[in-house]
């Protein structure tokens, strides 16, 4: 794509059209329509997009979010740069996303009933304003079930889905496939170049169909203008550029084949490894059409194989190997090793294999072979 891309970088350099303006705009309009949302505000980065989506569904001082703890910290520090409380629930064993049978044991063991009906922290005091579930890995986390504990509790949910470009989630109550960003209150997608949709520089966005917050994340990415010079409220510095916004209009036209390529890829991962002894391979429920961000493997003797397979020049990564809870970040918020159990055994365990559109499927046969090769050695 380089001759595609340097003509959009031309094009800007030509009209001085670096901030806003009609690429920013036509982005805007593109990725709404691509993840079935009625808005898209286009942001500096997915951090942006998380904060300024909490900030404007009015999260704050005093308030407490709820998330999970295997996730970049991107998530929480969204939350902590909010004025808001961290409260950390365990995941589901498949999937690794947020179980929503402990996010209902967090609400019903942890809080009261507050007098505006919300759940309040026993310890803390908080009160509980939101659930920012993560999308990780490209999967969608069980939307129905978050958003009936968020229904049945006034709380407003944010989806974190930066590695979730156009992942799929089956709404049993809806009986209809909805895509990431839509299920939401609002949603924050990064746009950093790894990502399945990519810019050349730091980039994201927000997703909403609620005019209101909209508008809101608008002005607070504009130092809080509604119009030049006119400042409603106190906002940040948080736009997206406008060659980032031509560049990723430019590949969101490829993300779809791109997309098939990674689901492609991780079914024959799939079918090589089902008969690997010790290795887990990634679960994929039904109601989920992952986009396979990364593809990521469970072992219980992970360091010993990720030596084997960096010896043997195959690259891995880890995502993410110490949990947030057990951050040095977080020591303040005193949450023992153990706390969140199937968090840390995950974390213990997972292991990222070679994933991108165009691994052919030598290389994903040259992956396994070495695996096989570290078990039977």
């Amino acid at each position: 794509m380089e001759e595609e891309l340097i003509a959009i970088v031309r094009k800007a350099i030509q009209t001085a059209g670096f901030i806003g303006g009609p690429m920013v705009d036509n982005f805007e309009r593109e990725f709404a329509a691509y993840c079935g949302t009625k808005y898209c505000v286009g942001l500096g980065s997915g951090t942006d997009a998380l904060r300024f989506a909490l900030i404007a569904l009015g999260v704050g001082q005093g308030d407490m979010v709820i998330t999970v703890a295997n996730t970049f910290i991107a998530t929480t520090e969204a939350i902590s740069q909010a004025n808001a409380s961290i409260a950390f629930v365990d995941i589901d064993e498949r999937t690794y996303n947020m179980d929503p049978a402990k996010l209902r044991e967090f609400i019903d063991t942890q809080c009261t009933k507050g007098p505006n009906g919300r759940p309040v922290h026993t310890k803390t005091g908080k009160t509980v304003a939101a659930i920012v579930p993560v999308h990780l890995y490209g999967q969608m986390a069980d939307m129905d079930a978050i958003m009936n504990v968020a229904q049945e509790h006034g709380l407003k949910v944010v989806e974190d889905a930066c590695q979730a470009h156009g992942a799929k989630y089956f709404s049993r109550k809806e009986n209809r496939w909805r895509t990431a960003g839509s299920i939401g209150h609002a949603a924050a997608f990064s746009f950093y170049p790894g990502k399945n949709l990519g810019a050349c520089g730091e980039a994201g966005a927000a997703t909403t169909n609620d005019e209101a917050v909209a508008k809101t994340i608008k002005m607070i990415r504009d130092h809080g203008q509604a119009q030049k010079y006119y400042h409603d409220i106190e906002g940040y510095n948080g736009r997206l550029d406008a060659i980032q916004a031509g560049i990723l209009s430019a590949k969101l036209n490829r993300l779809p084949a791109w997309t098939e390529a990674r689901q492609k890829s991780a079914a024959r991962y799939n079918d090589m490894l089902k008969e690997e002894a010790g290795i887990i391979a990634p679960y994929e429920g039904e109601w989920s059409k992952a986009v396979y961000h990364l593809y990521v493997i469970r072992s219980g003797k992970r360091e010993d194989l990720k030596k084997y397979l960096a010896e043997q020049n195959i690259d891995t990564g880890l995502h993410y190997p110490l949990p947030l809870h057990l951050q040095k970040a977080y020591v303040s918020a005193h949450i023992p090793c153990g706390k969140l159990e199937v968090t840390e055994r995950s974390a213990r365990e997972i292991l990222s294999l070679p994933m991108f559109p165009g691994l052919t499927h030598q290389q994903q046969e040259q992956v396994v072979a070495r695996i096989r090769d570290f078990h039977t050695r």
